[in-house]
């Protein structure tokens, strides 16, 4: 984050200022190549659009949805609690991250246990900064390109956030191209429910390659996704059906078009 010019809560708190939103990075966009590509192209929108932003640095750790997917409450409760101890002595207010599972755990699953805070998909937050006029795009970058958008699980029909990627996308002049199975009948990459850490159990076939063929079936240029684990899974399924469709999240195509 250095490179970045990217400030932690330690050094906004021993400042005595307050940034307006908390950038929850999560596990895979600290860890993850891919990731951590998404993590970068967000964080030079934040700071375009001048938004005062902090990360916890090393005081983040992970949301704990793996855990409770898997099975494993106790641990998932644990690695909760202390996350919402750090938020809570920051007096943290509106958190921003690029990953649906964080979302939907920091907003849905933390407030029973004492963590209340105003939650934001980066989808949803660059919309917000466009419509108030302090992000704006250009999309010649993309004209003349087929482009077509994956619903994360835990983004579309968890939480119903289905148009703000999609009005990013609009932004773009390209053809926005949608699978025959989409929004609230979106199929899930293969890698929900901590699916992602583990082998498939045997079947016919792996439930990226069903989702990458139906994504290919568009001729779209670009798979537009929103989640760090779609966007894995998705790459892979297309590199085995050896398409040509490049797979990039939201953030990194906004990026791309104001040449960041």
């Amino acid at each position: 984050m250095d490179e970045l010019r990217i400030k932690t809560m330690a050094e906004f708190l021993a400042e005595g200022q307050t940034p307006e939103v908390l950038f929850w990075v999560g596990c895979a966009g600290s860890f993850d190549d891919r990731a951590k590509k998404v993590t970068k192209a967000f964080a030079k929108l934040l700071h375009n659009a001048k938004v005062s932003f902090a990360v916890l640095g090393k005081e983040e750790s992970c949301t704990g949805d793996p855990a409770k997917r898997s099975g494993n409450e106790f641990l998932f409760q644990m690695q909760a609690m202390a996350n919402i101890e750090v938020l809570n002595a920051y007096e943290v207010k509106t958190i921003v991250t690029t990953c649906p599972h964080c979302f939907n755990t920091l907003k849905n699953e933390y407030p029973s246990l004492g963590g209340n805070y105003e939650v934001l998909h980066h989808t949803q937050f660059l919309k917000k900064l466009i419509e108030n006029g302090r992000l704006s795009i250009t999309g010649g970058t993309f004209k003349g390109k087929r482009i077509t958008y994956h619903d994360p699980c835990y983004l579309g029909r968890a939480n119903e956030i289905y148009e703000a990627p999609r009005a990013l996308i609009a932004k773009l002049d390209a053809e926005l191209v949608e699978m025959k199975r989409c929004k609230r009948d979106a199929l899930c990459c293969g890698a929900g429910g901590a699916q992602m850490f583990k082998e498939p159990e045997k079947g016919n076939k792996d439930i990226n390659i069903e989702r990458s063929a139906e994504a290919l079936e568009t001729k779209a240029d670009i798979v537009a996704a929103a989640c760090p684990f779609c966007n894995t899974m998705m790459n892979d399924g297309i590199t085995q059906q050896n398409g040509s469709s490049v797979v990039k999240d939201v953030a990194q195509l906004i990026a791309e078009a104001k040449d960041l």
